[in-house]
């Protein structure tokens, strides 16, 4: 190769990819000067994907895709950088502080900052899923509602990417006679699932019964008392958009083999949470004890993985709770 073809291929080459740079340039980050704090993000890069966090760290290909504005009311600190659609290059970070909007000082945690998520991009579109799912439940128009994260992803119902559902013989004979939605979301926190119900996930529905089991993915990070706030948002935001369903809110599942400190932490949520059955159409039904043997050990043949049920998990599920929805959803039979 010539000197002179090297040198034309190398300028091309850095032509290319101070174009590229300047194409991915970060995101501006601007509030509203109204009173709702609401947050917005833009790129000037066509065809581009712009990703934020709202915990310091800084974004990632997997982290919250930008959809709608951003409720920031009570102030926060948010970062975001401008990705290619396929998400392998990326701007620098750009960050912002917002106070919070006066009259509204108490800060709140993160379990009731309604938030997106792609923890498990690209194997599951987060995005995409709520798109789907949202209209399929408009659509069918479901009697009965299920919410929650993969646990609840994986009992049943339409089929709307590569994971496969593990209780669908289950879900086909308690469920599908009663019309049944399935809007369970692998990875899902709470504010994962208070930012779908706030953007159309449950628009122009009116289910008889809504069953939530919501909180285990929180309680890594999260304390007790801060899930148990989320979950109670999240059964208040039912209420309020569905006001004449009546709401089946479960105990958080068990989870490990053996009992551990994260259980413990479970079991505090629990306690917590129980205090909202007979308000707000909220009926709390704990139901972790059919999982556990009598030494409290969840075994293989129930939750292969110690925290999703397979088949015969999922039926444990169905007929604990079936004598409650049958009463719920006022069925005589």
């Amino acid at each position: 190769m010539s000197k002179h073809l090297l040198l034309s291929l190398l300028v091309f080459c850095t032509q290319l990819c101070a174009q590229t740079a300047l194409q991915l340039a970060p995101p501006t980050i601007q509030r509203s000067a109204s009173t709702t704090g609401m947050v917005t993000l833009e790129s000037t890069t066509p065809d581009s994907t712009i990703l934020y966090t709202l915990d310091g760290a800084d974004p990632t290909s997997k982290s919250n895709p930008y959809l709608a504005p951003i409720d920031l009311i009570r102030g926060g600190t948010v970062k975001a950088r401008t990705f290619s659609k396929d998400r392998k290059s990326m701007s620098e970070a750009t960050e912002q502080m917002f106070p919070p909007v006066p009259s509204f000082v108490v800060p709140v945690p993160s379990t009731v900052v309604a938030t997106t998520q792609d923890r498990s991009w690209p194997s599951y579109d987060w995005a995409k899923r709520h798109e789907l799912t949202s209209a399929a439940v408009k659509k069918a128009k479901p009697q009965i509602l299920f919410i929650g994260d993969s646990i609840t992803h994986f009992f049943g119902g339409e089929q709307f990417d590569s994971y496969a559902m593990r209780g669908q013989q289950t879900w086909g004979e308690f469920y599908a006679p009663r019309n049944a939605g399935n809007l369970g979301f692998g990875w899902d926190k709470t504010e994962n699932v208070l930012w779908r119900l706030q953007h159309g996930a449950i628009d122009g529905i009116a289910p008889k019964l809504v069953v939530i089991m919501i909180g285990t993915n929180n309680t890594g990070t999260c304390s007790a008392s801060d899930i148990a706030i989320g979950i109670r948002s999240i059964a208040l935001e039912f209420n309020q958009r569905l006001p004449q369903s009546k709401i089946l809110l479960l105990g958080i599942f068990p989870r490990g083999e053996k009992p551990n400190p994260q259980r413990e932490k479970i079991a505090e949520v629990n306690g917590i949470i129980s205090k909202l059955n007979g308000t707000h159409n909220v009926t709390y039904l704990d139901i972790g004890t059919k999982f556990l043997t009598p030494e409290g050990l969840i075994t293989k043949d129930i939750m292969p993985d110690f925290l999703h049920p397979n088949e015969k998990g999922y039926r444990i599920w169905a007929e604990a709770i079936e004598p409650t929805v049958k009463q719920l959803m006022g069925e005589t039979k």
